[in-house]
């Protein structure tokens, strides 16, 4: 990506983040809030017509739940966009949470599980894949960091791989599985 920032830029502010150098986290937002805006779009636009959060408020969300999180601070870039997926994640659940119990039965938050396959995307309901994530990670936690990188990160193969500290067939294969699993559970 043309606009995508050098790995090592975001890793020195990263680094001089956890080091209590006052605005270093003033330089690194704007450095990557694009792409993370970009991450957001891509997985807004497959809810549901009429969803009320806009990319906008859910990288800000994200990134008031970074600076205020209590876990593992991200080292380099590809730890703060698995971060950022992961609290991503959470955010669309916690919002459909909220919508369903607003409303009793309430609307069903619609994502699609993978715009890179070939088929027509199918939307599948975001609580259901939140529990069905929960499930799978239990199984095997990768799995599910995977999905989480590649799904709500929207990172490359090469990027999970460089994120998770493994081979890009070992990210291949577990996408491969855990996409067929999940396919498998939702579709219960």
């Amino acid at each position: 990506m043309a606009d995508r920032p050098a790995a090592q830029d975001v890793t020195e502010l990263l680094r001089a983040w956890h080091l209590g150098e006052s605005g270093a986290l003033d330089r690194l937002l704007p450095l990557v809030y694009a792409e993370l805006r970009r991450v957001a779009r891509a997985r807004l636009r497959h809810e549901r017509p009429g969803h009320t959060l806009q990319a906008t408020a859910l990288v800000h969300e994200a990134y008031v739940r970074l600076v205020g999180g209590r876990g593992p601070a991200p080292q380099n870039r590809a730890q703060l966009f698995a971060v950022a997926a992961r609290l991503m994640r959470e955010i669309l659940v916690d919002h459909a949470r909220r919508k369903a119990a607003s409303k009793r039965g309430g609307s069903v938050t619609l994502v699609g599980l993978d715009e890179s396959i070939e088929a027509p995307v199918v939307p599948v309901d975001i609580l259901a894949l939140d529990r069905a994530l929960t499930e799978l990670h239990a199984r095997d936690p990768r799995l599910c960091r995977v999905v989480e990188l590649r799904f709500f990160a929207g990172l490359t193969i090469d990027e999970t791989a460089d994120a998770l500290e493994v081979s890009t067939a070992t990210v291949e294969r577990d996408w491969t599985v855990s996409r067929a699993w999940l396919h498998q559970r939702l579709s219960q």
